[in-house]
C-alpha cells in the first residue's frame, strides 16, 4: 500500500516505461529474474515498491489457480491439502528466522497476531509495555488505543537507533508486560543494532519481547542467536513476494501462554473429544496463537512463491547481497543528483550495511514528488515527510538509475 492514490493506471506506467526504452535503447536491460514476472511486466516498468509491494512471479498466479482447482475437486476435503501448504510456508518462514526453534503460527495479517499476543499478557498485574515511536502502524495504533483505556504505553524515540536497544532497555521494569519493537525501522530503513540487549532486559524483569521483523524477511538475514525467548512477527507482502494473507508468528519453545483472543482452530484438533465444562483448552503447537477459518488460497500462493525462490537460489544471504548492491546504487544516483537538502535530503553518513531493503529521502514535500514521478511512471511512495525508494531482485541497475534521475527531473525541472 502506497501512501498516495493506489488506483493509478498501471498500464500508463508501462507505456511510460516503454517509451523510455524508445527514446533510448541502452534503457533496455532486463535482468534474467524479470522473465517470471510477466504479468506484473517488470522488465518495462519502474516499480521502486519492492518495500511495500513487491511484484509477484508467475508461479503465484499457478498457486492461486491450484487452490481454486483442489477446492473443486474435493470441496470440504481440500482442508487436508491446505495444510501441506500451511507447513510449506510454517517452514518457509523457519527458514527465514534463521532456522529457529519454536512454533510458528500463520495469519491472513500481523495485527491479529499481535492482538492475541497482548491478550495473553499479564497486563492487570503488569501494566507497562515498552515500544519505540518508530513502529509500522499495526502495533502503534493498538498500542495508542489501549493507551486510551488505561494501558501504560512507553514510547522510546527511535532516533538516533544506534543507541535505541540500549534505551529501550533502560525503559524495562519490573511493572513491564512486554517490550515490542522491530528489527528495521519501516520510516528510515534502518537496522536496529543490538536487540539482544533488549532481549536480556525482559528476561532479567520476566517481561516478554515481540520483534517485529516484517522489514528484516527477505531483504536483511535474521536470526534469533541470544534471542531465542523473543516472540517474532513477520510477513510475506513486501519482500518476500508472498502478497497478502501470509503473516507469521513466532512462538518460543515451551509457551504456555493463554490468549484471551482466541479463536477456535486453536482447539480444532480437540473437537471431538470431550471437553470439560468451564475450561478452555488450547491445542499444542501453532495452534494456540490460531484464529479461525481463512481463505486458503493464500498459503497456496505463498507455498509456490517460497518454492520459486528455492529454485532461483534467492537465499536471505543471495537476497541480501543483491539488496545492499541496489540501494548502494541508488544512494550513489541520489547523491550524483546534488539537489538542495531542503527540498531533498538523505543521511548519508549511514553505513551501506547498516541499511535495510530500501532508500528513504526526508523531503519537504514527500506527496508532491511522489505524485510528479507516478506521473512520470515511477512507482514509489511515501510516510509522512519521507520519501521511499525501494529496489527488488527483478529491477536492473538501468532501471534503478532512471528512476534517480526522474526525482533529478521532478526536483529541478
Amino acid at each position: 500500500m502506497t501512501g498516495g492514490t493506489a488506483d493509478v493506471d498501471t498500464a500508463a506506467e508501462s507505456r511510460a516505461g516503454r517509451s523510455a526504452e524508445a527514446a533510448d535503447p541502452s534503457s533496455a536491460h532486463p535482468t534474467p529474474l524479470s522473465a517470471h514476472y510477466s504479468h506484473f511486466d517488470v522488465a518495462n516498468r519502474l516499480l521502486l515498491t519492492g518495500h511495500s509491494h513487491q511484484a509477484w512471479p508467475d508461479v503465484a498466479f499457478e498457486g492461486q489457480k491450484r487452490a481454486w482447482l483442489d477446492a473443486a475437486a474435493m470441496a470440504d476435503g481440500k482442508w487436508e491439502a491446505v495444510s501441506e501448504q500451511v507447513t510449506r510456508v510454517a517452514s518457509g518462514y523457519r527458514e527465514l528466522m534463521g532456522g529457529c526453534t519454536g512454533d510458528v503460527t500463520l495469519e491472513t495479517n500481523t495485527h491479529s497476531l499481535v492482538v492475541r499476543f497482548l491478550s495473553a499478557l499479564p497486563l492487570r498485574e503488569r501494566p507497562r509495555v515498552v515500544t519505540t515511536d518508530g513502529e509500522f502502524h499495526s502495533i502503534r495504533r493498538q498500542l495508542d488505543r489501549l493507551a486510551e483505556e488505561g494501558l501504560e504505553v512507553v514510547k522510546v524515540a527511535a532516533k538516533p537507533v544506534d543507541t535505541l536497544a540500549e534505551r529501550v532497555s533502560d525503559a524495562v521494569d519490573d511493572r513491564t508486560s512486554c517490550v515490542m519493537v522491530s528489527s528495521v525501522l519501516f520510516a528510515t530503513g534502518l537496522i536496529v543494532p543490538d536487540l539482544s540487549a533488549v532481549v536480556d532486559a525482559c528476561r532479567r524483569h520476566g517481561a516478554e519481547v515481540l520483534i517485529d521483523s516484517y522489514h528484516s524477511l527477505g531483504a536483511v538475514p535474521f536470526s534469533l542467536e541470544g534471542m531465542e525467548s523473543a516472540f517474532v512477527v513477520g510477513g510475506g507482502y513486501k519482500y518476500l513476494q508472498l502478497g497478502e494473507g501470509n503473516c507469521a508468528l513466532r512462538v518460543p519453545p515451551g509457551c504456555d501462554m493463554r490468549p484471551v483472543v482466541t479463536g477456535w482452530f486453536a482447539e480444532f484438533a480437540d473437537l471431538a473429544d470431550e471437553r470439560v465444562p468451564g475450561e478452555v483448552r488450547y491445542g499444542v503447537g501453532p495452534a494456540r496463537f490460531a484464529g479461525s477459518t481463512y481463505d486458503p488460497t493464500s498459503p497456496y500462493r505463498a507455498a509456490a512463491v517460497m518454492d520459486f525462490f528455492a529454485e532461483q537460489g534467492l537465499t536471505p544471504e543471495r537476497l541480501r547481497e543483491i539488496s545492499q548492491h541496489q540501494v548502494g546504487l541508488l544512494c550513489e544516483a541520489f547523491l550524483s543528483l546534488d539537489l538542495d537538502p531542503r527540498v531533498a535530503r538523505l543521511e548519508s553518513d549511514v553505513p551501506l550495511e547498516d541499511r535495510g531493503g530500501f532508500l528513504a529521502l526526508e523531503c519537504a514535500d514527500a506527496e508532491g514528488l511522489y505524485q510528479a514521478l507516478l506521473d512520470r511512471g515511477v512507482r514509489t511512495d511515501y510516510r509522512a515527510n519521507v520519501l521511499r525508494f525501494g529496489p527488488a531482485p527483478y529491477l536492473s541497475d538501468r532501471q534503478l538509475r532512471d528512476a534517480m534521475a526522474a526525482l533529478g527531473e521532478v526536483t529541478l525541472g
